[in-house]
């Protein structure tokens, strides 16, 4: 176990506030994650994403880390900036 992962642990024991805000803040730090990579992926600014979504570079930067809020047509947009296709699957 990482000294991260050991940290995490004994924080959400210690802290329930923490524990019960820790996974959904950890997804929802995970697409802003994997939108910054797609970015990057596909060898685009986030200036020229905003440009394709017809926004501005602060909204991207802001999408990317801050993903929390984010509606499903805006990552429709963002993934059809990068000629891709949004998949989301339920799964047990």
């Amino acid at each position: 176990m990482s000294d991260l992962q050991a940290y995490i642990s004994e924080r959400k024991k210690s802290d329930p506030e923490f524990a019960e805000g820790y996974e959904e803040g950890f997804h929802n730090f995970k697409i802003g994650v994997l939108l910054k990579q797609a970015r990057e992926n596909a060898g685009l600014t986030q200036d020229e994403v905003a440009k394709k979504l017809n926004t501005k570079k602060t909204a991207v930067s802001r999408i990317e880390n801050h993903a929390e809020d984010i509606r499903l047509s805006t990552l429709e947009k963002y993934a059809k900036a990068f000629g891709k296709k949004l998949r989301i699957e339920l799964v047990d």
